[in-house]
């Protein structure tokens, strides 16, 4: 019996920040891929090796965790003063799903660095050593990032001794500007969308016995609901299995992922949330006290503003996304909400925050205007490097 063979697409897979992904130049994607739809989607559910019942992605390039289950296209830009355009798909691991509701921050850092790499960036624009910069424009969301690419004899330069907690091994820095980060592209997501700091989600009896939880519902980087770990029966210090081994608390943690979606605008029923896998993220907060990462080093409270933990695609993250920690730093600069709270109350323009693999600081400039809270911009420094290339290969007739 015949059988269709394998195509081959030229890839690169890429650790940028604490996530991995396999990305593409749109013009290499076979041509029915270079447009949305089902085949681009059934593309790459088959690259990264989903759906998966066994949870492993054995047959695919994918991690089976949230990190690793990422695919990004770039090209050149098709909007003014931007060098590339960049997509990204988060990959679900148990369903035929990609979710492209949101950025990967993670990933933006790769994209800087891919852009360069995949010669979409004008050469003039590179300089011999020195910093590229690189105008992203994320068209997810529709928003801007710039990416400060180190650059040595030419190329990106990828070796250093920058560390970054949730990275086994130094790298060069590359530092990210999220302009404008309030995702805002959306109905109803404002940086604040209900107009309050706090507000009181209605939520299932299991999560909370009263049935009500504050939390802070903001749009800056991702839409993220905040919530205080001890209403929830957390201390802010636990860890992936802790949490990750429970499917009691999973669920509960979805719950309220579900109310502060509805609150938000995103969705209109409950039923869509599993459709909206990628966002809005949850993410609880504590104040600063000693805790053991996940690699077994001491942070102690001293070290940091405040703890906090955040569950993606429906698991606790190892260490943190990086449009997450935009959310927690833009809502950490504004007093009154749970992050700045639990960071100490008042004006500040960065926060160092303990995650389960660490420390990571964000800066954020925010300002009231006409009685409304605005970002300008987020700054977070991660890393970037090509851990393959060449091509993926896929079954011809799985897209």
């Amino acid at each position: 019996m015949a059988h269709t063979p394998q195509v081959r697409i030229p890839a690169t897979y890429l650790r940028g920040g604490t996530s991995k992904g396999v990305f593409f130049r749109l013009r290499d994607l076979p041509e029915r891929c270079q447009v949305p739809g089902p085949a681009r989607d059934a593309l790459f559910l088959r690259v990264i090796g989903s759906p998966d019942p066994y949870g492993a992605h054995i047959d695919g390039m994918g991690g089976a965790t949230s990190s690793t289950s990422k695919c990004v296209i770039l090209s050149r830009s098709s909007q003014p003063d931007h060098d590339v355009d960049y997509l990204y798909g988060q990959v679900a691991i148990d369903k035929a799903f990609v979710d492209w509701s949101g950025n990967c921050g993670n990933l933006s850092t790769a994209a800087g660095a891919f852009a360069i790499h995949a010669g979409l960036l004008d050469p003039a624009r590179i300089p011999d050593n020195g910093i590229c910069v690189v105008r992203i424009w994320q068209a997810n969301i529709g928003k801007t990032i710039v990416a400060h690419v180190p650059v040595s004899n030419g190329q990106v330069q990828e070796t250093g001794d920058f560390e970054l907690d949730g990275v086994t091994f130094p790298a060069a820095e590359i530092v990210l500007e999220f302009l404008d980060p309030s995702d805002d592209g959306e109905e109803g997501c404002a940086l604040f969308p209900t107009g309050n700091l706090v507000d009181e989600l209605e939520v299932p009896a299991s999560v909370v016995k009263s049935g009500m939880l504050k939390a802070t519902l903001i749009s800056a980087g991702i839409p993220t609901v905040f919530v205080n770990a001890e209403e929830i029966g957390y201390t802010g210090t636990e860890l992936r299995e802790q949490i990750n081994t429970d499917p009691e608390a999973l669920a509960r943690f979805e719950a309220i992922r579900i109310a502060g979606a509805l609150r938000m605008g995103l969705i209109k029923t409950a039923e869509e949330a599993a459709t909206r896998q990628h966002t809005p993220k949850i993410a609880f907060v504590a104040p600063a006290k000693d805790y053991s990462t996940a690699s077994g080093k001491e942070v102690k409270a001293g070290e940091v503003d405040l703890l906090v933990r955040a569950l993606s695609m429906g698991k606790l993250h190892h260490a943190m996304m990086g449009t997450c920690a935009v959310a927690i730093g833009t809502a950490a600069a504004i007093p009154g909400t749970l992050v700045n709270q639990a960071a100490g109350g008042g004006e500040r323009e960065a926060v160092l925050f303990g995650h389960p693999s660490g420390t990571l600081r964000v800066g954020a400039q925010a300002r009231q205007v006409a009685g409304e809270w605005t970002v300008t911009k987020a700054v977070m420094s991660r890393s970037a490097r090509i851990l393959m290339e060449g091509w993926v290969r896929v079954p011809g007739d799985a897209f």
